[in-house]
């Protein structure tokens, strides 16, 4: 495990500065091989309407917590996780259970939400917030608020999958019964990129109004720059871009779309993860909803 936990701490500090590596280092520690305790009586609905008879059982568990304080879709991202679930029951044949734990704020609009998203597997509602005041999770970073378990619910890997494909990489690797090793960032082809605006103002709005805005990434280095993937802080922010490699003094546009929940200031931030030094690339979205 000390090994695996040496694994974490790669995927993780690439970008991190001093005080932020300490931090995620003595996290992975404390929570390795900790077991998760989960409320007695867990109730799980559909749509928070129809109780299911849901077993937390199984090989592997991917836990998600989220308290849904604040912007709601930023937090659930609930079409980027039917995804990543159809992808692990694609390849596991029934061996992983997604656990979903949510104390929402606003329990009317949490709904809404799961409904008009039509998300149809099982959650747990815990209006009491019980799973987090058993578990204590790390304050301050939602990206610590998802865990792969064994069956015995203690810790394999923290880390949230759907916003980090390094995290996912690592998960789908246990999943498979693969050894997780470090990898040798050495041996990757790497290149340089320039980015024009890594931050884009909208200024004021109607909240109603979609928005859309576009950065550009150039490659500046001597081999084909490779996106491979892009995550938003928010689901509703979305981006669309080319897939295919950039050759050197090329250029590459993600165009971003916005459509506010409701009047907000908002700042949202748009991550690339591709092959240069920099990786992951943080550019930053900024308005004001009215």
């Amino acid at each position: 495990m000390k090994y695996l936990i040496s694994v974490f701490i790669c995927l993780f500090l690439l970008s991190c500065g001093n005080q932020e590596k300490k931090y995620i280092e003595r996290l992975l520690q404390t929570w390795s091989e900790k077991e998760v305790l989960f409320p007695a009586n867990s109730i799980f609905t559909i749509k928070g309407k129809d109780t299911v008879d849901f077993s937390m059982s199984g090989k592997f568990k991917i836990l998600t917590y989220v308290d849904t304080l604040g912007c709601i879709s930023c937090k659930l991202q609930l079409d980027r996780w039917k995804v990543f679930m159809e992808e692990v029951d694609g390849m596991t044949e029934d061996s992983v259970r997604f656990i979903y734990f949510f104390s929402p704020e606003k329990r009317k609009k949490f709904l809404e939400t799961l409904r008009f998203e039509n998300f149809t597997y099982p959650v747990c509602i815990d209006d009491m917030n019980q799973l987090n005041a058993l578990n204590n999770f790390p304050s301050g970073n939602e990206m610590f608020h998802t865990f792969l378990l064994d069956k015995d619910n203690k810790v394999l890997a923290i880390g949230n999958p759907i916003h980090n494909p390094k995290v996912k990489e690592l998960y789908l690797k246990i999943i498979q019964g693969e050894k997780a090793t470090k990898q040798d960032e050495s041996k990757e082809i790497k290149t340089e990129v320039a980015v024009d605006k890594p931050l884009i103002t909208l200024g004021d709005f109607n909240w109603k109004e979609e928005q859309k805005a576009t950065f550009t990434l150039k490659n500046t280095g001597g081999n084909p720059l490779v996106i491979q993937d892009v995550t938003t802080s928010c689901g509703c922010t979305t981006v669309s871009y080319s897939k295919e490699p950039i050759q050197p003094g090329k250029e590459i546009t993600l165009e971003v779309v916005y459509k506010a929940e409701h009047p907000e200031h908002f700042s949202k931030t748009v991550t690339v993860y591709c092959n240069t030094a920099s990786s992951p690339i943080r550019l930053s979205l900024s308005g004001d909803a009215k």
